[in-house]
């Protein structure tokens, strides 16, 4: 019987979900490591304190060689087409911290995600997105907090419509959803 990680390694477009800590990112880089192909990581995150400068150098470090590294806070769907190409697959994580930094930057959510979905078909490499799930929880107790919940799940749903393979990953474990 075939791992999850043998089935997964056929695909253009793969959607990595999973809660903090599940495991998700870890996954998705070693799915961009099994290709064989030249690695691109494009991160989303913001070093706004150093608390978080210290996550970023720690997800850097535990990457380790062999990527190049885009950062894209807002731009993430030009990052891709920046860096297209048969040899190559991308990382994209995560669409959770994209969606914050479009959200707190006031820009058209809606939009931004339907440029990224109609983008992936296109692209010649391959692309793997990393998001969290996020509707699993407690309702948000603020409009902000509802507004990002939904604005997540829509982009999520849309993002796995347009993707070959869908991974849920809980504990470090991961599901095919398709």
């Amino acid at each position: 019987m075939a791992t999850v990680d043998e089935e997964a390694a056929d695909f253009r477009v793969a959607l990595v979900l999973g809660g903090a800590r599940s495991g998700k990112s870890a996954l998705a880089e070693r799915l961009a490591c099994n290709s064989g192909l030249s690695r691109v990581y494009v991160a989303t995150a913001e070093a706004w304190d150093g608390e978080m400068r210290e996550r970023i150098a720690r997800h850097r470090a535990d990457r380790g060689e062999g990527w190049r590294t885009v950062e894209a806070p807002l731009e993430a769907a030009d990052a891709l087409a920046d860096h297209d190409g048969h040899d190559i697959v991308i990382v994209l994580d995560c669409l959770t911290l994209w969606l914050s930094n479009l959200m707190l930057a006031g820009r058209d959510v809606e939009q931004a995600g339907a440029t990224l979905c109609a983008r992936l078909p296109a692209m010649a490499a391959r692309v793997i997105l990393v998001s969290n799930e996020v509707g699993l929880g407690v309702v948000p107790d603020t409009p902000l907090g509802r507004r990002f919940r939904d604005a997540q799940g829509r982009l999520n749903q849309q993002v796995a419509a347009v993707a070959d393979r869908v991974i849920l990953v809980a504990a470090g474990l991961p599901l095919r959803l398709k």
